[in-house]
């Protein structure tokens, strides 16, 4: 698995595992999510994400 980046430096238009900060560390989401126009989407779903993320890294299919 990837290295966890800032969420302020996510590429737009690919397929990325976002994450959000925790007293344990980064809990990562179980879904790709993408950003269009500045709102982040759940791929599988299509639907947009509600929750802010803090950090991301590559999608990796076959999680």
């Amino acid at each position: 698995m990837g290295r966890w980046l800032p969420i302020q430096i996510a590429p737009d238009d690919c397929d990325l595992e976002l994450g959000r900060l925790h007293k344990t560390g980064v809990v990562p989401w179980m879904f790709p999510c993408r950003r269009q126009s500045g709102v982040w989407f759940n791929v599988w779903a299509g639907e947009a994400v509600l929750i802010s993320p803090s950090h991301w890294r590559i999608w990796r299919s076959g999680r």
